[in-house]
């Protein structure tokens, strides 16, 4: 199994840069995991297309729809969200170097990948992979 943020899950489903590359990968490997809010986040990038005027309502809706069948059968492994993981992340946060940039859906993210075992993210968020060494990951882009 791999860990993807949501912006990887997203070019699953939207053709972005990268995405031919991502469905590529994604066909290799067994299982995909993320932490629950990547839902939330993948259909906040349908709507940023949406309301960018990249995307037709029909296509959004259309969009949205296709990834709940999906999530509903299990093509996504969704971490939870729980306490103890918003308490680990808060914690790891507060013993960050000043210099690392983190914003706290990617922090939620990278301690849900460190908390589940996960050697490595992957991810194409220049924040995140700048940040992941700092919670014991590797970053990897495709």
């Amino acid at each position: 199994m791999i860990y993807l943020d949501a912006a990887y899950i997203a070019k699953f489903y939207v053709e972005e840069p990268d995405s031919r590359c991502v469905r590529e990968h994604l066909a290799s490997v067994g299982s995909v995991g993320s932490c629950i809010h990547a839902r939330v986040e993948v259909v906040s990038v349908f709507h940023r297309k949406l309301r960018e005027g990249f995307m037709p309502q029909l296509e959004f809706e259309q969009f949205c729809q296709q990834f709940h069948a999906d999530c509903s059968a299990g093509l996504w492994t969704w971490f939870p969200l729980e306490d103890e993981l918003v308490m680990e992340t808060c914690k790891r946060i507060s013993n960050l170097a000043v210099s690392v940039f983190i914003r706290s859906s990617d922090a939620i993210h990278l301690a849900c990948a460190a908390r589940e075992g996960f050697a490595e993210i992957h991810t194409n968020d220049r924040h995140m992979i700048t940040a992941a060494p700092a919670f014991g990951l590797t970053a990897v882009t495709l």
